[in-house]
């Protein structure tokens, strides 16, 4: 018998249509339970496709009420969990994987925590070998199709 962490796995591998934000919020709550501690989790998607929306269900997911946004000015936000901490990413105004090094992120990573990064691309092959990665595609104003899988995005996408 499935476990609901092997179901949302199994589901997010074979792709997901969401047709709102409260379903793209609801896919992020589903999976953050079933991500292995000390984990990155890179989020692929043009500007709009939902990542951030997605974020705030998987911080709801890891007990996190806070009021979860974009971290783009702040470029990364640490937010502490019942369980675990989430640390939120956002590498769009980074201009490489030498940005990293000058953010001492690791200073801020405590076990257990997630990390989901937003703009992943941004980051060339700076990311850790098992990164999870989830694809973001828009398909119109409210719908899109959400993946887990391999790499796909280009380098500095």
């Amino acid at each position: 018998m499935d476990t609901p962490a092997g179901t949302i796995l199994k589901t997010l591998r074979a792709g997901v249509t969401t047709a709102s934000a409260e379903a793209t919020e609801s896919l992020g709550t589903r999976l953050a339970p079933a991500v292995p501690d000390n984990t990155w989790v890179a989020l692929h998607g043009d500007l709009g496709a939902g990542k951030t929306t997605f974020a705030r269900g998987f911080a709801r997911g890891l007990g996190i009420e806070a009021d979860i946004t974009s971290p783009t000015f702040a470029i990364f936000v640490p937010y502490d969990g019942p369980r675990r901490q989430l640390v939120h990413m956002d590498a769009y105004r980074l201009n490489g994987p030498d940005d990293l090094d000058d953010l001492m992120l690791d200073d801020c990573l405590r076990p257990p925590y997630v990390l989901l990064l937003e703009w992943p691309g941004r980051l060339g092959d700076a990311l850790p070998p098992d990164t999870w990665h989830i694809t973001f595609t828009s398909l119109d104003e409210s719908r899109r199709t959400i993946r887990l899988g391999q790499r796909s995005a280009p380098a500095w996408a």
